[in-house]
Parts: structure tokens; C-alpha cells; sequence
């Protein structure tokens, strides 16, 4: 293994190990340090080429990592979801757009990362917000491109469609996957943590403390009700742009249905794509986990088709 290699692979143990700290855990600032330090250490080993921005968000910042491309074509925008962070972007959808040639930009928003770590900021269901100040502080100081595709993994499946309902610079949008009521989502996790009989779980504790600290909540009753303004329903009809929607059968978060009740919201969008992976194919979870190659496939020939001109 290179050397570069061996730093993402340290940087991956490390983001796994602060993700499964509880949120208040001391050792979380020098876990979240070290998740930083090992990534760069290895983009630096690499000789990946990227900037780092720091986007003026109110009283505090955001991050985000631009990877400029080899070929003309389409800006593709990754947002995370409930419990990313973009260093982990770069390894599931990065590094893949960068290796076809395309340019990348990388973000978190309120209650991802950084922004959720320093200052404190949680998720908004605005998520066009953060969006355009990132959109803002990218082409304050880079031309602006031929067009924009914006991906939005797990939760990012609404936070994606929601800001291209309100952002006009947006031409394409991925929703990987589909995020179109993120309280029935939620839900599951919520009704497990109210039961005696399930609230200890390990995977249960660890959702019900996530959704608190994303949310800034501090009871059940109140993160549910937090949950209820996340859902595409009102504003679907918004989205004009190109879209394409991913979806696995077997998706063990999101309820399969949610692909097909936001595909027939999309009563303006230019054009809708979807997508469906089975148990077959080694697609049918959460994210496609286990065919990210088909994932691939999937995009980039969308992206291809959709954004880049023929000649």
C-alpha cells in the first residue's frame, strides 16, 4: 500500500471510531483532529490536487473542498446526510467523479461536521441556505461552470432536492438515495428508542443521541416533532431541474415506497430518472452498500448523457 493510501486508511479507522463516540465524549475534539490530519496527510501523499474553503455562514463558517477536474463537463456538488462528514464524501463519491474527469465540490452544512463540532450549528430543513453560500463563496473566486449537479447521499436525498427547489444555479440533481420524508424515516429509530424493550440497543442509542445533537433536541417528543418539517412534499413541485433517483429494495432506513411517491411529485422537473437496484445485483441496501461500482455505472452515464455535450 502507498503511503498515501495507508493515511486514508487511518483516516477512515478514525472517522469510525469518533463517529461511534457519544456526543459529548471528551476524547471527541482530538478524534475529529486526527480524522483531519490523516486525510490530508494522505490527499498531500497522493499529489491530489484540491482547496479548502471556508464559507461565512452567519457568526460561524462551513467547510467545503474543491478538486478541480480534467475535462470539460458538469460541477458536481456531494452533500452528506445525517451523520456525515465530507472528508468521507470524498470516499464514497469524490474520488470516483475525479477519477472520470469531472470537477468536484465537496460540503457540509449545519449539523454535519465542522459546523455541528465548533460551532454548534444544527440541521435546518432550509437546506437551501447553506447551499447557496456555498455556491456564493465558490464563484466568488472560480468562473462559474457550464453547470452544476448536486448529490445529496442518505439524508442528503432531501437536503439535495430541497435546495434545488430554491436554488436556481442548480441544472441536475442526485437524490442517492431518495430522502422524501425524513420524519417516516426517522420514525423507526424514534418508536425503538420510546420502547423499553428496544431502547438500548446499540444501533438505537446510537440514532436517539445522533438525532439530539444534530437537532439540538433534548427529549423524544420534541426530536420527533423536529423531524416532522424534513419531508419533500411541499416543495417537490418546485424542482425544474434534471433529476435522478437512486433506490435499493432491501434499504433498511428509507421505505422503498418514498422513491416512487417523489418521483410522481416531480410534476415540473425537466426530466426524472430513476433507478432501482435488487437483491440481485448486491444494490438493494441503504446506499447501495456493496455496489458502489453500480452506482457508478448509474451516475455517470446520467451525468454524461444529461451534462455533457456532444460533439
Amino acid at each position: 500500500m502507498s503511503k498515501g493510501g495507508a493515511y486514508l486508511r487511518a483516516h477512515n479507522y478514525q472517522r469510525t471510531g469518533e463517529f461511534l463516540l457519544p456526543p459529548d465524549d471528551p476524547k471527541r475534539a482530538e478524534s475529529w483532529d486526527k480524522t483531519l490530519a490523516y486525510f490530508y496527510s494522505g490527499l498531500d501523499a497522493l499529489g491530489v490536487r484540491y482547496e479548502r474553503l471556508t464559507v461565512r455562514y452567519g457568526e460561524a463558517s462551513l467547510r467545503a473542498l474543491y478538486l478541480p477536474g480534467s475535462v470539460a463537463g458538469p460541477l458536481v456538488v456531494v452533500v452528506g446526510g445525517f451523520d456525515s462528514i465530507l472528508e468521507e464524501l470524498y470516499l464514497v463519491l469524490g474520488k470516483a467523479t475525479l477519477d472520470r474527469g469531472f470537477s468536484v465540490l465537496l460540503y457540509e452544512g449545519p449539523g454535519q461536521g465542522e459546523a455541528l463540532r465548533k460551532y454548534g450549528l444544527r440541521f435546518t430543513p432550509e437546506w437551501e441556505r447553506p447551499t447557496a453560500a456555498v455556491l456564493d463563496a465558490f464563484l466568488s473566486t472560480h468562473p462559474k461552470p457550464a453547470s452544476i449537479v448536486i448529490i445529496g447521499m442518505s439524508m442528503g436525498g432531501y437536503f439535495a432536492p430541497r435546495a434545488a427547489a430554491f436554488e436556481p444555479r442548480i441544472d441536475g440533481v442526485v437524490a442517492f438515495d431518495t430522502a422524501f420524508d425524513v420524519a417516516e424515516i426517522s420514525g423507526r429509530v424514534l418508536t425503538a428508542a420510546g420502547n423499553p424493550m428496544t431502547a438500548r440497543l446499540p444501533d438505537v442509542m446510537w440514532g436517539y443521541d445522533n438525532a439530539r445533537w444534530t437537532m439540538g433536541t433534548e427529549n423524544l417528543p420534541a426530536t420527533t416533532q423536529a423531524f416532522a418539517s424534513y419531508t419533500l412534499a411541499p416543495v417537490a413541485g418546485r424542482i425544474t431541474q434534471h433529476v435522478l433517483i437512486l433506490a435499493g429494495i432491501d434499504d433498511h432506513f428509507i421505505p422503498f415506497h418514498q422513491a416512487a411517491d417523489f418521483e410522481k411529485a416531480l410534476v415540473n422537473a425537466r426530466s426524472v430518472t430513476t433507478r432501482i437496484f435488487d437483491r440481485a445485483s448486491g444494490g438493494a441496501e441503504h446506499c447501495q452498500a456493496g455496489a458502489l461500482t453500480l452506482v457508478y455505472a448509474a451516475l455517470f452515464d446520467w451525468l454524461r448523457a444529461t451534462f455533457v455535450k456532444k460533439r
